[in-house]
């Protein structure tokens, strides 16, 4: 699933291509793209048309446009799902539809339309309430800021890592705690701070706890300026564009391949019904406690 740079890149084109843009019309697809919608497709056109993208937002992996006139308050957002394979094109209006179209959204330009483009149909798109100072979507309000946010809080952060009773993995992709890190930058975060996945949050220190969130922030600031990380073409911005930064990556989906810091092969570990890679030599394994 798309993480905090590649949800990022997203939010840069739609701000740049939809941000005051007034809805015209809303045409559902597929019913399963608005499934989060109490009303379905009807209410989800009833919220939208009419209605301005006064502002593209995000909280770690959470994406939505603020709705309102663009000098008065939010009033309510569309908060996007992009699931396994969800994405949102600008496109000219007389360019063919995706296979996959599952949502259109015409303004009253008479420009780009915005499509959401669904594959998996995991993803889908919704109009929800707003609460707070912050203005955040209800479904969004417990998520927790991430290293790249200008008001996170990196020692309450560092702090809560370390009150955790786990893993620091674990950890580490709680949204509540720290968000937008998911399993690809987890562990290349762990790589650069020398920290096995597995390792207690309860034996970890402040400096590596600060040490961990500081490479946290920059391999994702490495990844946004590269455009994200994409396996396949389902991972694209608003023009359809891949991202590169699967050619850096140290140690994620490397297993077997020399780690680039001391040569030794990369391992793979189940986790989470996924997986964890490491290198044995940098980040070795927590030794067991004895009872």
């Amino acid at each position: 699933m798309p993480e905090l740079p590649e949800v990022e890149v997203v939010r840069r084109g739609l701000a740049e291509h939809v941000t005051g843009r007034r809805v015209k019309s809303v045409e559902v697809l597929h019913p399963r793209s608005v499934r989060r919608q109490a009303g379905g497709a009807p209410e989800l056109g009833e919220r939208l048309s009419g209605r301005v993208l006064r502002a593209v937002r995000r909280r770690g992996k959470y994406l939505w446009a603020e709705l309102g006139e663009p000098d008065g308050e939010a009033e309510a957002a569309l908060l996007a799902h992009l699931g396994m394979s969800g994405q949102l094109l600008v496109q000219p209006g007389d360019r063919p539809d995706e296979k996959h179209l599952r949502i259109r959204l015409r303004f009253d330009d008479e420009g780009p339309e915005l499509r959401f483009v669904d594959q998996r149909t995991f993803g889908g798109l919704t109009v929800t309430d707003v609460t707070g100072p912050d203005a955040l979507p209800v479904p969004v309000a417990h998520i927790g800021r991430d290293p790249m946010d200008p008001a996170f809080d990196a020692e309450a952060a560092v702090g809560g890592l370390r009150r955790r009773r786990t893993g620091v993995k674990r950890a580490l992709l709680d949204q509540t705690l720290v968000s937008g890190i998911g399993n690809i930058y987890a562990d290349e975060s762990l790589w650069r701070a020398k920290l096995h996945y597995e390792r207690p949050t309860a034996t970890l220190t402040r400096p590596e706890g600060r040490r961990l969130l500081a490479a946290a922030s920059e391999v994702m600031g490495e990844a946004l300026a590269a455009g994200g990380t994409s396996f396949d073409a389902l991972y694209v911005d608003v023009n359809g564009a891949s991202g590169y930064f699967d050619r850096a990556l140290a140690v994620y989906g490397q297993e077997d391949r020399p780690c680039p810091r001391c040569g030794t092969p990369v391992r793979r570990a189940p986790f989470m019904n996924r997986s964890s890679y490491w290198c044995p030599v940098c980040q070795p394994r927590p030794r067991r406690r004895h009872p």
